[in-house]
């Protein structure tokens, strides 16, 4: 049996190892997903070979990266190379590689960010973010806060919110961004 075979007959396994985790039921995936019962049923058993229109919703649902749902074989290099990006002036740096789920992002903002009237904004999910150098001023719901290196604060993003550098020198943040509500659990005591 070549590589490629032994790649393929391990996804129906991972499948249902990541949905029975999950306490997922095949009808709640189906659902999920937009994937047949029975070729889910069918994934799972080996009994139908996985392609790629069926992996990419699967991946997904479960919130993992595509190579882990095909063990992937490792690359030797464990430096995340996502490529950076730029909005509003902003630099983004993006920390993490899965889709779904918690997304991390160093987040560069210039001195005078942003350069224009701004309006705070509010959307799904929860941010919690850690202030790594220089200082910026949250604006959440109708307080104001500014904050330096080594202060984080969590919000619910429901709440109006704009993040900006009215300082002279720039501002490095890390933010972690959860969709849906999704929460960075901290803790604070060792159990």
């Amino acid at each position: 049996m070549d590589d490629f075979t032994t790649v393929l007959d391990g996804v129906g396994p991972r499948l249902r190892a990541l949905r029975t985790a999950r306490s997922i039921t095949l009808t709640d995936l189906a659902e999920s997903t937009g994937i047949s019962l029975s070729t889910l049923s069918r994934l799972e058993s080996g009994g139908r070979k996985p392609t790629l229109e069926l992996l990419l919703p699967l991946a997904r649902a479960f919130g993992v990266a595509l190579d882990e749902l095909v063990d992937a074989p490792e690359t030797g290099d464990p430096r995340v190379r996502m490529p950076s990006f730029r909005r509003g002036g902003a630099t983004f740096v993006p920390l993490t590689r899965r889709p779904g789920g918690v997304q991390a992002f160093k987040q560069i903002l210039p001195p005078g960010y942003p350069n224009r009237e701004f309006e705070p904004q509010s959307h799904e999910g929860y941010e919690w973010m850690y202030v790594l150098s220089g200082r910026v001023r949250l604006f959440l719901g109708d307080q104001q806060t500014d904050l330096r290196p080594g202060e984080v604060v969590e919000f619910d993003t429901h709440l109006p919110h704009a993040v900006t550098n009215p300082f002279d020198q720039p501002a490095e943040i890390l933010n972690l961004f959860g969709p849906q509500g999704e929460r960075a659990h901290v803790r604070t005591r060792q159990a």
